[in-house]
């Protein structure tokens, strides 16, 4: 990892949201909050969100004297306290109710974040790149004046049946070619774009059966920004030095050509 500039990854600014970071890694988190406002106000948002489902939920903290009577025996409960047992039973799948419905897309979406396989990604990306979009003369395997074959080549060692290269030279980007690479120890590709000005950009796709669908995720290294997601087996990462709004429109567009 790079240590003046490490990943802050939205798993980082959850768990920051949650209080669940150690005292290091918070001061880095909080570093960069500091330079990035909208990501400050996201979670802060978060933390309210937080804040009022403690509130919601505090008085089922305290003990109560009935208790006892929602875990005892059948034989030993009166008809009465089974219909206290049964209100409050009621009462908290109400809260719960509640709470989904208001809090529901946020608190699902977490689960997503945690993920080994999409968290892994991000930096493989950069990686990749640091790597390769250096090179002058061997930036890849297979260049763009063979793409039918590189396309084929790649599907066939990914699983992917007519596997299509995103074209994007719609937003400037001219294919330089691809490469085959390790993506979480299996067979992965990686294709190289530049634009005219001599910035290049890479996405990598690799494939992994433990990975669940996530929306669009970012992660920033100093200058390096990676968009990625997760659409069934596949996941995808787009890396660059170029601006966010730029990469992440190359992102969206890369994902309305992949395969879903």
């Amino acid at each position: 990892m790079n240590e003046t500039n490490p990943i802050v990854t939205e798993a980082d600014l959850h768990a920051y949201a949650d209080g669940q970071l150690p005292e290091t890694a918070r001061a880095r988190v909080e570093a960069y909050l500091a330079d990035n406002a909208d990501d400050a106000a996201m979670v802060a948002e978060w933390q309210a969100q937080n804040s009022g489902i403690r509130s919601l939920f505090a008085g089922y903290e305290k003990a109560k004297d009935t208790d006892p009577l929602l875990v005892a025996p059948t034989r030993a409960v009166s008809s009465t306290p089974k219909r206290w047992a049964i209100a409050a039973a009621a009462l908290v799948v109400f809260a719960l109710g509640a709470v989904s419905g208001h809090y529901g897309p946020a608190l699902l979406e977490r689960p997503a974040l945690q993920l080994t396989g999409s968290e892994t990604l991000p930096k493989q990306a950069e990686t990749a790149f640091m790597v390769y979009a250096a090179e002058v003369r061997h930036p890849v395997e297979v260049f763009a004046d063979e793409e039918a074959h590189l396309a084929t080549w790649l599907g066939k060692r990914l699983a992917i049946q007519n596997l299509k290269i995103p074209n994007l030279q719609s937003l400037g980007f001219k294919l330089v070619g691809g490469r085959l690479l390790p993506v979480d120890d299996r067979p992965g590709a990686m294709f190289m774009y530049e634009n005219q000005a001599g910035e290049r950009l890479t996405v990598i796709v690799g494939r992994n059966t433990e990975n669940r669908t996530t929306s669009f995720r970012f992660a920033s290294s100093g200058n390096l920004e990676t968009f990625y997601w997760i659409d069934g087996e596949l996941g995808y990462a787009v890396t660059g030095e170029i601006s966010r709004e730029t990469l992440r429109g190359v992102a969206e567009e890369c994902y309305r050509q992949f395969p879903s």
